[in-house]
């Protein structure tokens, strides 16, 4: 990556903005400012387009702040080139080219690998050519040694001195030798068996309970994601996502668990267990709450797909009944996959247009929690619209 390559991408989002203004009307002329239903309806269009999307976390990365420091990934590049009305991100540079500036398909080498080459070449280089040399002399005077063992002339020859009392004293220690040598390879097992055990302790005296989650009215398996922290004594919880229709498997060696169970559509329960005489699998019944279940459906019911007479209406029937299940005063927030900007308020008239607005994100609308006040109105609401650059 060059400061060329970052000064195109600003060049670049300034073709995506002005091409994205030719059809649309944000709340913003300028790209970093737009936010929310703004973001989602860009989204859509790039889709449409380019086929392709960008998540929210890349946008709030790489368009709410500029000028930016690092380049996205090239198939983002590429994406938003074809958008902006360019083959790829190669012919967007190519016919923005700054004075001076070549395109090249073979970059060069860096000064690093450049300083490796001239290390290498210099070790070889320097290898000491007396080396064979030495090695040829050891080799003579190891022949001259073995030529001056060979002459036998006058060498003194030693006389063999009588074996029957060694080998009486040898055959009287190899008995003891044998015990020993057992005794020895005996304590080692014992030893790395007792190693193992306070290894896999955990393992050996573990157990895996099965939580299982079943609609109480209609008695069949939750559909919808189930949310589970696990709370332990004089630790932090541990958090579990359960798929809809699935079971929750968890290990433990402890002697009681404590769960709290929450879902975008029951109400929330809390469940302790002695685990000392609890059964390994379970079934848990989970009570709809029926305010959750309203508002989560008219809040991700696609309209698309039928007329416009019946889409208006379908629309406005659905307005209406958000308008009586929320509150005036709901405080309502979007939650954000981006390290830079996490939350944003909307009131009430705002979250209504944003769910009842036909688009492809609604089908990833999430809310993720909910509260009401004794009469029934939804008094908070807190969602998340999840996207990746692989939704379509």
């Amino acid at each position: 990556m060059t400061d060329l390559d970052l000064l195109h991408f600003e060049q670049l989002k300034k073709d995506v903005q002005a091409q994205y203004l030719k059809e649309h009307t944000p709340s913003y002329d300028d790209i970093s400012k737009w936010k929310g239903i703004d973001i989602i309806y860009f989204q859509e269009d790039l889709r449409k387009k380019a086929k392709g999307n960008i998540s929210e976390k890349s946008f709030y990365t790489y368009f709410k702040n500029s000028p930016v420091t690092k380049l996205p990934r090239i198939d983002m590049l590429t994406l938003l080139s074809i958008y902006a009305g360019y083959s790829s991100w190669y012919e967007f540079k190519k016919q923005h080219l700054f004075a001076g500036e070549m395109l090249q398909d073979d970059q060069d080498l860096t000064e690093d690998d450049r300083r490796d080459l001239e290390k290498t070449t210099t070790s070889v280089n320097n290898l000491p050519l007396g080396e064979n040399t030495t090695v040829k002399k050891d080799i003579l005077n190891a022949e001259e040694l073995d030529l001056q063992k060979s002459v036998t002339e006058n060498q003194i020859v030693d006389q063999k001195k009588p074996l029957e009392k060694t080998q009486n004293y040898n055959s009287e220690k190899t008995p003891k030798k044998s015990i020993q040598k057992a005794a020895w390879i005996a304590a080692s097992a014992v030893f790395v068996i007792l190693l193992g055990l306070l290894g896999f302790k955990d393992e050996i005296f573990e157990k895996t309970y099965t939580y299982c989650f079943t609609d109480a009215d209609r008695n069949q398996k939750v559909q919808s994601t189930i949310e589970i922290k696990v709370l332990k004594e004089n630790e932090s919880p541990l958090f579990f996502r359960i798929k809809p229709g699935e079971c929750f498997h968890y290990p433990s060696k402890d002697k009681s668990i404590r769960m709290q169970i929450s879902s975008t559509m029951y109400e929330n329960l809390e469940i302790n267990r002695n685990l000392e005489n609890a059964p390994e699998e379970e079934t848990i019944e989970l009570k709809p709450d029926d305010y959750k279940m309203a508002v989560y459906y008219f809040s991700t019911k696609d309209v698309k797909g039928v007329n416009a007479v019946e889409q208006f209406n379908l629309i406005t029937q659905k307005r209406k009944q958000l308008e009586n299940l929320i509150s005036n005063e709901a405080v309502i927030t979007q939650v954000y996959d981006s390290d830079i900007y996490g939350l944003e308020s909307l009131d009430k008239q705002d979250y209504i247009t944003l769910v009842t607005t036909p688009t492809t994100s609604l089908k990833n609308l999430n809310v993720i929690e909910m509260k009401r006040d004794k009469k029934g109105k939804i008094i908070s609401i807190k969602f998340k619209i999840s996207t990746n650059e692989n939704n379509q």
